[in-house]
């Protein structure tokens, strides 16, 4: 598979536009699992990942090592999910202000423990970390290159992260109650 993309990738460096149209349909779905991870709301996923598509277009022929495409793309999306964060952040519409919420909230079913929900819920540096490690199958050496950190950040922050999930989801075993954000 991985001979397969790099010859996709050859491909659409030369011009062919249906080799670079199979690499994006194929990460696709990991894209947008990424995306929604940062920006949250699927419009903002959407415009990340055409974006992304955009801008992995444009600046192919840059890509001197085709076998790093990937860890490529999923650089320019976070890069890209990060910009729309700032520009959110700078723009609050009214109609998009959370409505007051009590300060803990208590699980509706503990049984049905959701881990991505629990993901979900951690700091971002965290959050990100863990999703390129266990959903996108990076190695810490492609987390640490694609996030510009260290290799020792990378696995502090994925050990920090699995201590939060664990306590997580033991409190939530015990039925105790979490409040706010992880």
């Amino acid at each position: 598979m991985q001979q397969d993309i790099v010859l996709d990738v050859k491909r659409a460096q030369q011009g062919d536009r249906e080799a670079f149209i199979r690499l994006f349909r194929m990460l696709e779905p990991q894209l947008y699992s990424l995306a929604k991870s940062i920006v949250r709301r699927d419009e903002d996923c959407a415009d990340a990942f055409q974006e992304t598509t955009l801008k992995a277009y444009k600046g192919l022929t840059t890509l001197q090592q085709p076998k790093y495409f990937k860890t490529w793309v999923i650089r320019i999306l976070i890069n890209e999910c990060n910009q729309l964060l700032r520009l959110r952040s700078k723009t609050v519409v009214m109609a998009e202000l959370p409505e007051a919420e009590p300060p803990f909230h208590y699980y509706e079913d503990s049984s049905k423990l959701d881990l991505h929900e629990a993901v979900d819920h951690l700091d971002e540096s965290l959050r990100i970390v863990i999703h390129l490690f266990y959903f996108q199958d990076l190695s810490i050496k492609q987390i640490s290159s694609v996030l510009d950190i260290s290799e020792g950040a990378v696995r502090t922050r994925l050990h920090r992260a699995r201590g939060i999930l664990a306590d997580e989801i033991k409190r939530k075993q015990e039925g105790k109650l979490t409040y706010g954000n992880i």
